[in-house]
């Protein structure tokens, strides 16, 4: 069997097209209403809808079933789409307006601010994600459709969260600055290996009820249970620090440029000024 049976998932449909098309009236109503003042509003749009995108296929066929009744190998993949992939996509596709539109209500915005905090939101996404992996809870979850979802949208939340001191959009709630965000997202690198920990040099099955599923692709339930905390630990690491050294890059560019004295920078001006004056 190369795949498990196509299982239909109409309340994943509609949830992700319900958001999608919800983003898009509101982006079409900004713009037909106050003009096009964002020019960056295409570049959020694919974002946000990328975010969108890469939610949906963790959610639907065939990852779904695969992580819920085969291999936790796949059930690890689908929780890093959840918290690492599309959570950064979906704050780079906010346009600020519309944050501040659904953080209007005074009591969300308090609560908002006080969960995006940076030590509270590191504290709350690692405690969300050791939670999620409890033994316990993990065999509980596989088993109702409804609590698996249930702890997927507070994971998602909880990664949002996360991710906000690096991503927020919106000038009134800054995000770090670029050392404090590599501080940040090395510091969060580092929770993840207690868990892929027990997952990689476990000798007996950390979660028994993946031993019950059937067996697919020939990957025994010792073996992908090593994979999961591989990818837990390997791949999870990579995107967190590619998403420092991209900062670091950005942040020494932007240094050297007003790190210029001003002479230097007078004289780049003159050249730019010349340059174009000849097209």
């Amino acid at each position: 069997m190369a795949l498990p049976p196509w299982h239909a998932h109409p309340d994943v449909w509609v949830l992700f097209a319900g958001i999608e098309a919800a983003y898009l009236a509101a982006v079409r109503r900004h713009r037909r209403e106050r003009g096009d003042e964002d020019p960056e509003w295409r570049r959020r749009a694919t974002f946000f809808s990328f975010g969108v995108l890469l939610l949906w296929v963790g959610a639907d066929w065939p990852i779904h079933d695969l992580a819920e009744r085969y291999l936790y190998s796949v059930h690890m993949v689908q929780h890093l789409l959840f918290t690492l992939v599309a959570p950064p996509l979906l704050l780079a596709g906010m346009p600020p307006w519309l944050l501040r539109l659904m953080l209007r209500p005074r009591p969300v915005h308090r609560v908002f601010r006080f969960f995006t905090r940076p030590l509270v939101a590191l504290i709350l996404f690692n405690g969300v994600l050791l939670f999620t992996h409890w033994p316990a809870v993990v065999d509980v979850s596989v088993r109702s459709e409804g609590l698996h979802f249930g702890l997927h949208v507070v994971l998602v939340s909880s990664a949002l969260a996360m991710w906000w001191p690096v991503m927020s959009p919106m000038p009134e709630m800054p995000p770090l600055s670029p050392p404090g965000q590599m501080l940040y997202l090395f510091l969060q690198s580092l929770a993840p290996t207690i868990p892929a920990s027990f997952l990689t040099l476990g000798s007996t099955l950390l979660y028994p009820v993946y031993g019950t599923f059937p067996r697919i692709w020939g990957i025994s339930a010792h073996s992908d249970q090593l994979v999961a905390g591989l990818i837990m630990k390997l791949a999870g690491g990579a995107i967190l620090w590619g998403f420092i050294t991209v900062i670091f890059f950005r942040w020494h560019d932007r240094e050297r440029l007003t790190g210029w004295d001003p002479l230097q920078l007078r004289q780049v001006e003159r050249e730019v000024t010349s340059e174009l004056s000849k097209r």
